[in-house]
C-alpha cells in the first residue's frame, strides 16, 4: 500500500482524513480510531483478548506521528498512544467503516457499554 499524500485533521480534533492516491479521501472519526487501535492494548494477542473499548465518544486525536515509510502513530487526549496505523491498515478502516462501526456499536450493546464516558 502506497503511503498516502495527505494527512488531515480537522480543527476540532475529532476527525482524520486521509488522501491516498487515485482515492478518494476517507475519513474517520477520532473515536472509531481509539476504539479500533491496532495497539496490543485494545486488540491483544490473540482474538479471545481484544478489548471492547467504552466511553470515547469525545476522544480527540493530540498527534501524529509518522512510523517510517509505512504508517503513522497517533495519540489520543486520553493518553492512548500505541497504536500504530499501517497505511493498509487506515485504507481497510475507511472501505470497512459502516461494518466495522456497527460491530463495535453490537458489541458495546451485548456488554451492556456506552460510548459516553464514565
Amino acid at each position: 500500500m502506497n503511503a498516502p499524500k495527505e494527512l488531515r485533521v480537522s480543527k476540532d480534533r475529532r476527525l482524520l482524513t486521509v488522501s491516498f492516491p487515485d482515492h478518494a479521501p476517507i475519513e474517520l472519526a477520532a473515536e472509531m480510531l481509539r476504539v479500533l487501535s491496532p495497539s496490543a492494548e485494545v486488540q491483544g494477542h490473540s482474538p479471545d483478548q481484544r478489548v471492547t473499548v467504552p466511553g470515547k465518544r469525545d476522544v480527540a486525536i493530540r498527534k501524529l506521528e509518522p512510523v517510517g515509510n509505512y504508517a503513522v502513530r497517533i495519540g489520543f487526549d486520553d493518553g492512548h498512544d500505541t497504536g500504530i496505523f499501517t497505511w493498509s491498515y487506515l485504507h481497510q478502516l475507511g472501505h470497512e467503516k459502516e461494518a466495522r462501526w456497527q460491530a463495535y456499536l453490537d458489541e458495546l450493546a451485548e456488554k451492556r457499554l456506552s460510548r459516553d464516558p464514565r
